[in-house]
């Protein structure tokens, strides 16, 4: 049976004498008892719990009284209590470690699938975008009036019921046939919601407000049905050809084919699929 003074003194030899081993010893020590203890309470056995420290306690009592046990004895013991109770749960570890690897391997895949996806819709905006700008630089150069709404889904129903449902792939000679003048839709605004063509004919609010005269009712069409609802609108002028883009109420005229690949990469990226950005 050892004195207080030896154990004392023991205790004393240990910081006055440390070296970087006992730094290592007692990580590697803490981190074995902690995932005893995460294992024990992830597998609903907490009440093994005062058990597992309560016999690392008493030898470690037993350690620093007794002589017949060293540190060496009490790692040994430690070691072993805390390999019994990890084998209590061995199925459930390897659960856990399958569980992990899994759901590491699942998040690699699902980066890689929304990579491929969003590539995807990258290329398709641009497939749009490039065919609503053909149509609108040949409209313009026909003098052919054209309005398009681009929505994101949000315009009222009674507008969009208000023409025909088309729900079609865009297109530019889908575009310029549907505006052809004397084709049956060729008066109303056509209304393009992500990369369908939804419907053609509509009938949109006017404006109320006031603006130079030679804006006609497609102008005046196309502002007002941006105040009503988040839309953009694009228009050309059936008397000069001009083409015209509107957001929120404020229109911009004279736009070239650039700017308008501007106006259409904005909408795309942002309403369409907004988690994708234009280069």
């Amino acid at each position: 049976m050892r004195s207080i003074t030896d154990i004392w003194n023991a205790i004393k030899n240990v910081f006055l004498d440390f070296q970087w081993t006992f730094a290592v010893e007692a990580v590697f020590f803490f981190l074995i008892m902690y995932f005893v203890l995460k294992t024990l309470a992830e597998n609903n056995a907490k009440k093994l719990i005062p058990v597992y420290l309560l016999l690392i306690l008493c030898v470690g009592v037993l350690t620093l009284f007794s002589a017949h046990f060293d540190v060496t004895s009490f790692y040994v013991f430690f070691l072993l209590v805390s390999l019994f109770f990890l084998l209590l749960f061995s199925m459930e570890i390897k659960r856990s470690i399958w569980k992990t690897h899994k759901n590491s391997a699942s998040a690699e895949v699902n980066k890689q699938t929304s990579k491929a996806n969003n590539t995807v819709r990258a290329v398709r905006a641009e497939e749009n975008i490039t065919a609503i700008v053909k149509a609108v630089q040949s409209l313009s150069k026909a003098n052919i009036g054209a309005l398009i709404v681009l929505s994101n889904g949000n315009l009222p129903r009674e507008i969009v019921e208000s023409g025909v449902t088309l729900n079609s792939s865009i297109s530019n000679q889908l575009i310029e046939g549907i505006f052809i003048p004397k084709a049956p839709l060729h008066d109303g605004a056509m209304i393009i919601n992500g990369d369908k063509i939804q419907a053609a004919g509509c009938f949109l609010p006017l404006t109320q407000k006031e603006f130079p005269k030679d804006y006609g009712t497609r102008h005046r069409a196309g502002i007002g049905v941006t105040e009503v609802a988040d839309v953009s609108t694009i228009i050309v002028s059936e008397e000069t050809g001009i083409v015209s883009v509107v957001k929120r109420g404020d229109i911009t005229r004279y736009v070239d084919s650039e700017n308008l690949k501007r106006f259409l990469r904005e909408y795309y990226w942002k309403d369409f699929n907004g988690e994708v950005r234009a280069k």
